[in-house]
């Protein structure tokens, strides 16, 4: 299973890092392939003149289409999920698909219409932590999560992984082909 990670967060020591990493990590121990994306890493100019053309978004649109997951996290501000990263989903194609507890809703009513819009197939229920939940590590020690934030967290790659688990595979172009080029029967 191959699942790309995409890091909403313009800050290179952010909170919704630390819980992709953390995600990452689970994932790789259940065998997945995660490939991982920064919006703070993309050329800027290549995502404010929506250049479709940017060797790294044509990278990011092509892990997308071969992943069989998609894992988002952003901070929130001012009640919305981050801008860089809306500049970024506004790259993709229709079918690619917080500071405070005031923010909790964001998920819901911010991020997750824009991936509706993006034709997404299923979007499971998304994880909201706050500032106090997540300790970053000092030197080389990893950042911590609160039990409680960690046990959702938890909760959530394991529905999501069972998702991705139950996914039906496409078939290969060409065996479609010869099906419907030996079948005895038409369309």
């Amino acid at each position: 299973m191959l699942v790309v990670s995409l890091g909403g967060s313009p800050s290179q020591r952010s909170r919704s890092g630390v819980l992709l990493e953390h995600a990452k990590r689970w994932l790789q121990q259940q065998g997945v392939e995660v490939v991982d994306y920064q919006v703070r890493d993309f050329p800027a100019e290549d995502l404010l003149h929506a250049r479709f053309d940017s060797p790294m978004v044509i990278d990011l649109l092509q892990q997308i289409e071969q992943a069989d997951g998609l894992l988002i996290a952003t901070p929130v501000y001012k009640a919305s999920f981050s801008g860089a990263l809306k500049t970024v989903l506004d790259l993709l194609p229709e079918r690619a698909t917080g500071g405070s507890i005031a923010h909790m809703l964001a998920v819901d009513y911010a991020l997750k219409p824009v991936l509706s819009a993006l034709k997404a197939q299923e979007m499971l229920q998304g994880i909201f932590a706050e500032d106090s939940q997540i300790a970053y590590g000092e030197g080389s020690a990893q950042a911590q999560l609160a039990p409680a934030l960690e046990q959702r967290l938890r909760e959530a790659l394991e529905q999501f992984h069972s998702a991705m688990a139950r996914r039906p595979k496409p078939l290969d172009p060409n065996l479609l082909n010869d099906r419907l080029l030996s079948a005895r029967w038409s369309i």
